[in-house]
């Protein structure tokens, strides 16, 4: 099954192609602007660079939330259009779970993917590596900082991992100290979307194009200035 797939959530914007579970190909680009103006551009340098057409995709997969509204709204914009056009179905991953598989494969059994939530929020979670695969025992969601530190679990060592540690990391090291590791991992997760999107997809939980919703914990500014 050869799967297309998109993250666009963060800056770390990735698009990636994957047959049978093996990563053919991967563009990354780490900008702050936006991934409209590359996104499909990121798309046919893929295929080309492959010697194949979108047409031949299977299925796509798509990081469809937390992060960034507006490059949420991209990525299932660029997916839907996709999807419908060729009647593909979609598997929608979380941007959470697909850090934490990034995070995962080295020694420490529980790893913590945090995202930059802005107005002085995280998206975070902690997942347990299991035989199987992660499972989660912090739910994700969008929390502030402190009170998602005070839910960490006692003892071991734990992997974090992402843009929200950029502005929480001495309120981390303060309650965990050393237990807190920070593996060199890139930000781009195109890869693990598409991973963790086949085996949705395997399972039957993906979704056609008209059904495709993004993944929020909150609502955005804008949405909480209009009158409900």
């Amino acid at each position: 099954m050869l799967i297309l797939a998109v993250d666009t959530t963060t800056p770390s914007g990735s698009v990636a192609l994957l047959e049978d579970g093996t990563l053919l190909a991967e563009a990354n680009v780490e900008a702050p602007g936006t991934h409209s103006a590359r996104l499909f551009r990121s798309i046919d340098f893929l295929a080309g660079a492959l010697g194949r057409d979108v047409r031949d995709v299977d299925a796509f997969a798509v990081a469809a939330g937390p992060g960034s509204f507006t490059g949420i709204r991209i990525g299932i914009g660029t997916v839907k259009s996709l999807a419908f056009a060729s009647g593909k179905p979609v598997a929608a991953v979380s941007t959470l779970l697909a850090l934490a598989a990034k995070l995962s494969g080295g020694t420490e059994r529980l790893v913590a993917p945090v995202l930059d939530a802005k107005r002085e929020e995280i998206y975070a979670a902690v997942f347990e590596a299991r035989d199987g695969g992660l499972v989660e025992v912090v739910p994700q969601g969008a929390y502030d900082p402190d009170a998602f530190f005070a839910r960490l679990p006692a003892g071991g060592a734990i992997a974090f991992a992402g843009s929200g540690l950029a502005v929480t990391r001495d309120r981390l090291l303060a309650r965990v100290g050393n237990r807190a590791v920070f593996p060199d991992r890139s930000p781009f997760i195109a890869a693990e979307v598409g991973r963790l999107g086949a085996g949705l997809l395997r399972s039957g939980k993906g979704v056609d194009a008209a059904s495709l919703e993004p993944l929020y914990f909150r609502r955005s500014q804008a949405e909480e200035k209009c009158p409900s």
